[in-house]
This record gives C-alpha cells, sequence and structure tokens, in this order.
C-alpha cells in the first residue's frame, strides 16, 4: 500500500494515509516522498473528504474508519482495482507470482529492464537497493509487479493479482500460506489458475518446473506458450544454472538455455533460491525484448532487496543480518544459502513467528527441520503466539532457546555471542527493532572489554 501512494503521488494526486505500527523502511520512503501519514483508523481520517479512498486489505468491517467511509458513501476501490484502472491498463505488464521470491524477482527484473534503457514502471513490496524506492511509475512501456496472492480487500476476496493482467507472468513456487485466507493449498491453486486465465495468448508465462504444485495448477488448462526454468540441468528445463567454478554459494552460476550455456554472472548474492530467481527475471526480461547477454550484466551490478540477507552491522567481529523469511521453506533456503557462503562458521538463526499463518501454528511442526543448519536457534514467543512452542524447541535440543519479551532476547542473545559469529534475524515484520537493539547491546559490550 506504500507503493501504491507513492504511484498516485508520482500521478499527481494528494496523498494521505493511515495505518499502525509503520515501521521502515517504508514508514522512511514515504516520509520522503511528503506523504502524511496518520496512525490508527478513527473517522478522522476521511476529513478533508476525499475523492476517492484506497483500501488496504488489513481494512476490515467494524473498524470505525471503514464503517464512516460506508456510511458517507465516499468512493472507494481497492490497491489492486484503482492500479488496473488507472495506471496498468496501456502498459505491458510483467508480474511475478509464487510463495516465495516475488520481491527479488521482480526487483531483477525491473532492474535489468532499467539497465537496457527501458525505464520500466515498477511496484515491489520491498526496497530494491538500485532504485532505493519500491514503487515508480516509469516512462517506458513496462510495469514490473509483485503479484500477491493474498486477497483484495473486505469487499473483494479475490487475490490480489488477478487484476494486473499480464503479458508476461512468472510462476516461481506454490506452496500452502495464508492460513487465514485459504484452508487448503487446493484454493491457492485455483487462484493462481485464476491468473493463469488472464494471460493472454501471445503472452507467456515463465514457470519453475521443479515445483510439482505448478504443474497442477497449468494442468487445470493454460492458454499460453509456456517456458520452464529449474535449479536442476538434468530436469531439461529451457533455462536452468550451474555453480561456476568453485562457486558453491551461486554467488557465480553459468547460465544455460536448453542445455547450453550462455554465460555467467558474477553478484554479490548467495544461495540456490537466488539463482533460481535469476534465472526467471532473464526468461520474462528476454519476452520483453532483452537480450540475455544484456540480463546477465545486469544482475552482475543487482545490489539486492532491503530486509533479504541485509547486513545490518557488525560488531567485535559478529556479523547481524536482517532477513524476511517466515515460512518453513524460505527460512531453510536463506540459511542453506548462508551456510554455503560462511562455511563452518557459527550461524545463530532468531526467528520471530509473526505472520499470520505462523501465529495460527500451521508451520510448527516444519520448523524445527527448517532451522536444522542454524548453531544455534533463539525463538521469539510472544506471550498470545497461540500454540506451544515447547515440540520446536525440544527438537532442537540444547541448540535452542526461547524468549518471550524482545529487550531479554536482545541482552541474553548479545552476551551468548563471538567473534566470527554470523545472526540470522528473520521476521516480517520490524521484530521491535531487535536489530538495532542487539547492535546496541553488542556495541555496549565492546567499550566495556
Amino acid at each position: 500500500m506504500g507503493g501504491v501512494a507513492a504511484l498516485a503521488r508520482a500521478a499527481g494526486h494528494r496523498v494521505t494515509g493511515s495505518d499502525q505500527n509503520v515501521y521502515p523502511p517504508m514508514s522512511t520512503q514515504l516520509a520522503a516522498l511528503g506523504i502524511e501519514l496518520i496512525e490508527g483508523y478513527a473517522p478522522g481520517q476521511l476529513e478533508p473528504r476525499p475523492d476517492v479512498v484506497i483500501v488496504g486489505n488489513v481494512m476490515r468491517r467494524g473498524l470505525p474508519v471503514v464503517e464512516s467511509l460506508l456510511d458517507r458513501g465516499i468512493p472507494y476501490a481497492s490497491g489492486p482495482e484503482w492500479l488496473a484502472r488507472e495506471l496498468l491498463r496501456d502498459r505491458w505488464v510483467l508480474a511475478v507470482a509464487g510463495t516465495h521470491g516475488k520481491t527479488t524477482t521482480s526487483s531483477m527484473l525491473a532492474w535489468i529492464l532499467e539497465h537496457a534503457g527501458l525505464a520500466p514502471g515498477f511496484l515491489i513490496g520491498g526496497v530494491p537497493a538500485n532504485f532505493e524506492l519500491s514503487a515508480r511509475l516509469g516512462g517506458g512501456a513496462f510495469f514490473v509487479i509483485e503479484a500477491d496472492e493474498y486477497d483484495t480487500a473486505f469487499f473483494d476476496k479475490r487475490a490480489k493479482f488477478v487484476h494486473y493482467r499480464p503479458r508476461t507472468a512468472v510462476l516461481n513456487n506454490l506452496e500452502y500460506d495464508h492460513a487465514d485466507i485459504y484452508p487448503d493449498v487446493a484454493s491457492i491453486e485455483r487462484q493462481f489458475h485464476h491468473l493463469v486465465r488472464t494471460v493472454p495468448g501471445s503472452g507467456r508465462i515463465v514457470w519453475n518446473a521443479g515445483d510439482a504444485r505448478l504443474q497442477e495448477t497449468l494442468a487445470m488448462g493454460c492458454w499460453t506458450p509456456l517456458e520452464s526454468f529449474s535449479r536442476d540441468p538434468a530436469r531439461q528445463a529451457h533455462w536452468s544454472a550451474r555453480p561456476a567454478g568453485a562457486a558453491a554459494d551461486y554467488s557465480a552460476f553459468e547460465v544455460l538455455e536448453r542445455g547450453e550455456p550462455c554465460g555467467t554472472v558474477h553478484w554479490d548474492l548467495m544461495g540456490v533460491h537466488n539463482m533460481e530467481n535469476a534465472l526467471a527475471a532473464i526468461a520474462a526480461a528476454r519476452h520483453a525484448g532483452v537480450p540475455v547477454s544484456e540480463s546477465l550484466e545486469a544482475l552482475g551490478s543487482f545490489q539486492g532487496v532491503a530486509r533479504r540477507m541485509q547486513l545490518r552491522g557488525e560488531v567485535s567481529g559478529i556479523r547481524v543480518y536482517d532477513d524476511f523469511a517466515h515460512h518453513p521453506t524460505a527460512i531453510a533456503t536463506t540459511l542453506d544459502g548462508l551456510r554455503r557462503r560462511v562455511g563452518s562458521g557459527r550461524i545463530i538463526a532468531v526467528l520471530e513467528p509473526r505472520s499470520n499463518t505462523m501465529r495460527m501454528g500451521v508451520h510448527r511442526d516444519a520448523l524445527a527441520g527448517s532451522l536444522a543448519a542454524a548453531d544455534e536457534v533463539w525463538l521469539y514467543i510472544p506471550a498470545d503466539l497461540g500454540w506451544d512452542a515447547t515440540p520446536v524447541l525440544a527438537a532442537l535440543r540444547c541448540r535452542a532457546h526461547g524468549r518471550g519479551d524482545v529487550n531479554l532476547l536482545a541482552k541474553d542473545l548479545a552476551a551468548s555471542l563471538h567473534p566470527g559469529d554470523h545472526v540470522l534475524i528473520m521476521s516480517n515484520g520490524g521484530f521491535g527493532g531487535l536489530h538495532e537493539k542487539l547492535l546496541a547491546a553488542l556495541a555496549q559490550a565492546a567499550r566495556r572489554a
């Protein structure tokens, strides 16, 4: 929604907004754009009376501002509906969907198009370092959008991505998530198939051939040319890759098209999951007319995305990273990438189970296994978590620690760390400022030493 606000401002509108518990990088981005943000959902948010209200899916019936909006008959629309009507109608939309990797793949794709001189517009659920903003109108025909399967608004329970009508669609993967919205994975597959139904026959669907649920989704019916990618060259997908030289962490990899080498990427990212994201972006960019060689060159200067394995600071040889991972698969792949980079170095994983699905306990049985690559695990267990985390801690044995207070977690974690440690903090929220609190505690300990 912050990105939508930025686009509306760039389109010449006066924009204000309301939300709760806003944190960087979006809060700072909105402030830099001069967009007034008011805390809370009181009816006074609608004064002076706006011409239109764009309603995010966090809003629900019963909130005072929503009830006032309906009672007063003020025009309103969902974010996706407004985007489709006002900004996307005449653009070549490249939509990136999937349970994991949407933000990073969208950011790579936007950067490739930018590097090729195509000046794309984009709306991304994070802040790509190459642009330092999450949304812009752009000056060309192309618009890259992170296509989320979450529901649209309290008055529109379809997935957001059905509004975007892409010409190029990327399907990264499909797993069960959003348990507060979808009862099972089959219902998510149906939503993805609704997206497939909107891609024209002259378009392109780039999809992960290693994902069985995507295969099931496409088997429901597809009317668009397909182009597959896979991390495994043996799958004989259209696009694949292999590590270059001794780069087991995929900091360098060779891209293969139909098994034939077509160049090598050398970049600052790591992990097989990011290599897969890159393959998807390369394929989508070529559908938009960008030669593969240009994409490989662009990826070499891709700087990543805020909160995706972002180094937040280093004190006394202890490195503290921030990552958005909040699903067991994303947690495991993020840890795998870091392990490939640091070898036998000690990895300390710190997790806040914050997403609605996590808080419902849907993934609790898979959580310990997803954290297995860490040398130590610290689990934040708030009083209102809603499920018993004891079995997760027990499965990890002496490596696991649980804390119910962020300040205590920062204090105890800081006291346990040693030079050379890599601390990976994972949350899809602000985690109560844990990153800053931990770095401050480490700095204080260093001054005392």
